[in-house]
């Protein structure tokens, strides 16, 4: 096993034998049992020589402190015995682009269930880290991909909420628990007023909630572009609804450290 982030942006990686931009960072489709579909994932050797890849899936599982964890062992439920990759070793050409296809066919008569894994695109050469230690490391992305097969959905409603610290510092979170059978995602702007009266226009940050898992979602004021985020003093009274797909959710709660 090995652990990595969890991103919501375009990845990169950079490091000599490894200097990939890969797009999309993740995959959230609809599929349909006893069908395949296809998905293009685009790679970018952004390094100065060629570059040599390989490919391959992995099982992932998201941890409290929202890293992953991946492993090349089948989970019990996994579904990459339906997803099939175009190739296992790639090289691209310096400042090159490929277009990297892979499909999911879910068996005929699969009940509705989320499948989830990630496609982790791995340089072949690895990146020797200077220092005290000359060593060796292997610079490998993660694209994690859900796929909804049927009817599968979220169904989140909050649990709890309260004040966590982190960085040193107080932190709304609200807990959302997830009855459904797909993983969701919180969204929506929500109004803060603090202690001192101030108002923040504030969101949830986008965590993805598993199904069947409570998971800790800060809401945090909004930060424009080169602005530094406000100081909030709590207690913060925060109202207003959250929306996950087309459902809603309304949080009219104070949060006292």
């Amino acid at each position: 096993m090995f652990a990595g982030l969890l991103a919501f942006a375009p990845l990169t990686g950079q490091a000599q034998g490894f200097a990939a931009y890969i797009t999309p960072p993740r995959f959230e489709v609809q599929a349909t049992a006893g069908q395949s579909l296809r998905q293009v994932l685009e790679i970018q050797h952004v390094g100065p020589q060629r570059g040599n890849y390989r490919i391959y899936t992995t099982d992932w599982i998201l941890n409290p402190d929202n890293s992953v964890t991946f492993s090349d062992e089948l989970a019990a439920d996994s579904c990459r015995p339906w997803v099939a990759i175009e190739r296992r070793e790639l090289v691209i050409e310096a400042g090159a682009r490929y277009r990297y296809r892979f499909e999911i066919t879910p068996p005929a008569g699969t009940p509705a269930r989320e499948c989830r894994f990630a496609i982790m695109v791995e340089g072949l050469e690895p990146a020797q880290v200077q220092g005290s230690l000359n060593f060796p490391v292997g610079g490998r992305i993660g694209v994690i991909v859900y796929a909804a097969i049927g009817d599968a959905a979220p169904q989140l409603e909050i649990a709890g909420t309260r004040v966590v610290v982190a960085a040193g510092k107080p932190v709304a979170v609200v807990d959302v628990r997830n009855r459904g059978n797909a993983h969701g995602r919180l969204e929506g702007f929500v109004n803060g007023t603090d202690a001192d009266g101030a108002r923040f226009e504030m969101a949830p940050s986008d965590l993805p909630i598993l199904p069947g898992e409570t998971r800790a979602v800060p809401i945090s004021p909004i930060v424009e572009d080169g602005k530094t985020a406000p100081a909030v003093r709590f207690p913060l009274v925060v109202r207003g609804k959250l929306e996950w797909g087309k459902n809603s959710v309304p949080l009219d709660a104070r949060f006292a450290p």
